[in-house]
């Protein structure tokens, strides 16, 4: 694989349980990057953590299984995450927003060595 451009990652962490209008945020977030035209976004569910609160959420206990973290990971250009951010000011109350640069790469494009010759 080699870089193909710097691009910007934004992980938004938000509960299970939290709605927007009787959407789940992640969901909303997702259709909203979506519309925005952003290159892609991924939704991934944890097992077990907790937040400010210091509660901690689990699949192993049956009662506290619904509040567990949602992760919306969203890639694209810098310009194009940055314009996205306000959108987010709405939707996540108590989720935690990251930012971080990253380097998009192409899965079965050719490396170059430092010998200057190209390997597959």
């Amino acid at each position: 694989m080699r870089p193909a451009h710097p691009a910007k990652r934004l992980t938004i962490i938000v509960g299970e349980s939290d709605h927007w209008h009787h959407r789940p945020v992640f969901a909303e977030i997702v259709h909203r990057a979506h519309a925005a035209g952003l290159a892609g976004a991924t939704v991934l569910r944890g097992v077990e953590g907790y937040g400010l609160g210091g509660r901690i959420h689990t699949t192993r206990l049956l009662s506290l299984a619904e509040e567990l973290p949602v992760f919306v990971l969203l890639v694209d250009r810098e310009d194009r995450i940055e314009a996205f951010l306000p959108e987010l000011d709405e939707l996540v109350g108590g989720g935690l927003v990251i930012l971080e640069d990253c380097v998009v790469l192409e899965p079965g494009s050719p490396t170059t060595d430092p010998g200057g010759g190209a390997s597959a």
